[in-house]
C-alpha cells in the first residue's frame, strides 16, 4: 500500500501525541493541540525568554500569517479577516456593529448555542424582532422568514445535535434577499469545507480550540469588505486606525481592512499556534478531512444505536458533521461520560445526552472500542 493508499488516521497519527495516553471523542469541547500548533508556541516562548521582544516583527509576521491561511482555509482575502478572541467576540462584533432600526428582523434558530442566541435576543431591546426557526426547519419556511429579514444568523452545526446546516442553499436564499448571513463555524470549521464566496457568506466567526486543533483564546472574524462601512468596531484600542504605528497620531480614519475590528494588542503566542494548526490542516486537505470525519461519525452512530441507544439528528450525508450525541432510557449520561474517562476515552455529557465528536485522526478501532464500552 502506497502513502497516498493509507487512511488519513494512520498517515498523520503521529503529530497527535494524546493518542499515546487517550482516545479523544471530544474535539466539539476542546480538542488536543496538534504537535505543530504545540511546537509553534513552544519556539515563540523560548524567543520572548531569551530574548524579549527583539523578534517581534517576526512575531507580527506570523499574525499577518494566520490572517492569510484563514483566508485560503474559507476562501476570502486576507484584508477580509480580523484576529478575535473566540467565537462569541465575533458574533457580539457583528450584532453589536449594525446601526439596527426599530422594526429590523432577525432571523435565528431555536437550538443555537448561547453565543448565537443572547447577542440577537438583546437586540430586541432596541426594537428590534427576533424571528426563531427550528434547524429543522425546511428551506421554503427558512425562504419566508428571510423576506424583509435584515440578517440570519445560524452555526455551520449545531452544538448538540451535530446537524450540518446546508450553508450554500441558505447563502443563496440570503443573497436573493439582500439579508446578511452570519455563520457561527466553531463546529465545523476544520472537520468539513467552507468557501465564503460560494456560500454567499456575509460574515463569520470560529474559535481555535475545536475542530481547528489550535489553542484558546485566538479565532478568526470573517466579515466582507463590502460591508466593512454597515458593521462599526464596537471595541476601540489604537489599533483599530489607519495610522496606529504613528503613536502621536490623532487621525480617527479606521484600518482599510478588517484590523480595524482589532482592539489593540493580540494574543500572539494564539496566532502563532493557531497559523500553524491551519497551516497542518491545509496541508492535509478539507475535503479529505471531511469524509475521514463523517465516515467516524457514521460508525459512531450506527454502533450505539445498534446496542439500543437514541441517535439525536437523523444520519442524512448531507446534514452529517462529526458531532453525534446519543442516549439510551434510563442511563446517566454523566455516569456514563464519567466511566468512559476511566477507560481513556473522552467524551462530553450535554443536556441529557452522551456527544462523541472524533477528529480524522482517530482509528476505526478506536470508535469500536468506544461503542463496545456503552453500558
Amino acid at each position: 500500500m502506497g502513502f497516498n493508499d493509507q487512511p488519513l488516521w494512520r498517515l498523520y497519527r503521529n503529530h497527535f501525541p494524546v493518542t499515546r495516553h487517550l482516545v479523544y471523542l471530544n474535539h466539539a469541547g476542546v480538542a488536543p493541540l496538534v504537535k505543530e500548533a504545540a511546537d509553534a508556541m513552544r519556539e515563540w516562548a523560548a524567543d520572548a525568554l531569551e530574548f524579549g521582544a527583539l523578534h517581534y516583527d517576526a512575531w507580527m509576521a506570523a499574525c499577518d500569517a494566520l490572517r492569510a491561511s484563514a483566508a485560503k482555509l474559507i476562501g476570502c482575502e486576507p484584508a477580509e479577516i480580523a484576529i478575535i478572541k473566540n467565537t462569541s467576540e465575533g458574533i457580539a462584533a457583528v450584532a453589536g456593529g449594525i446601526a439596527w432600526r426599530p422594526g429590523d428582523k432577525v432571523v435565528g434558530f431555536t437550538e443555537e448555542f448561547p453565543a448565537n442566541y443572547f447577542p440577537w435576543k438583546r437586540l430586541e431591546s432596541r426594537g428590534v424582532r427576533l424571528e426563531l426557526l427550528s434547524a429543522d426547519s425546511p428551506l421554503e419556511k427558512i425562504e419566508a422568514a428571510c423576506r424583509g429579514a435584515r440578517l440570519l444568523a445560524v452555526s455551520f452545526v449545531q452544538y448538540l445535535s451535530g446537524r450540518r446546516m446546508d450553508l450554500a442553499a441558505i447563502g443563496d436564499i440570503c443573497r436573493r434577499y439582500g439579508c446578511i448571513f452570519f455563520v457561527d463555524a466553531i463546529q465545523g470549521l476544520g472537520a468539513l469545507p467552507v468557501n465564503v464566496r460560494k456560500m454567499h457568506i456575509s460574515a463569520l466567526a470560529a474559535d481555535g480550540h475545536k475542530w481547528l486543533l489550535g489553542p484558546e483564546g485566538c479565532g478568526i472574524l470573517y466579515i466582507n469588505k463590502d460591508l466593512f462601512d454597515l458593521v462599526e468596531p464596537v471595541e476601540w484600542g489604537w489599533t483599530n486606525f489607519a495610522n496606529y504605528g504613528d503613536y502621536a497620531n490623532r487621525d480617527a480614519s479606521y484600518r482599510a481592512d478588517a484590523g480595524r475590528y482589532e482592539c489593540g494588542t493580540l494574543n500572539t503566542a494564539g496566532c502563532i499556534g493557531l497559523r500553524a494548526a491551519l497551516d497542518f490542516l491545509l496541508g492535509v486537505g478539507a475535503e479529505r478531512i471531511a469524509a475521514a470525519v463523517c465516515a467516524l461519525s457514521e460508525r459512531l452512530a450506527e454502533g450505539a444505536a445498534a446496542k439500543g441507544y437514541e441517535v439525536l439528528s437523523p444520519r442524512i450525508p448531507a446534514a452529517a458533521s462529526g458531532i453525534v450525541s446519543v442516549r439510551k432510557a434510563g442511563a446517566d449520561s454523566r455516569w456514563i461520560v464519567s466511566r468512559l474517562r476511566e477507560q481513556g476515552i473522552i467524551a462530553a455529557p450535554r443536556q441529557g445526552w452522551i456527544r462523541f465528536s472524533p477528529h480524522f485522526y482517530i482509528s476505526p478501532d478506536e470508535v469500536d472500542r468506544a461503542i463496545d464500552l456503552l453500558p
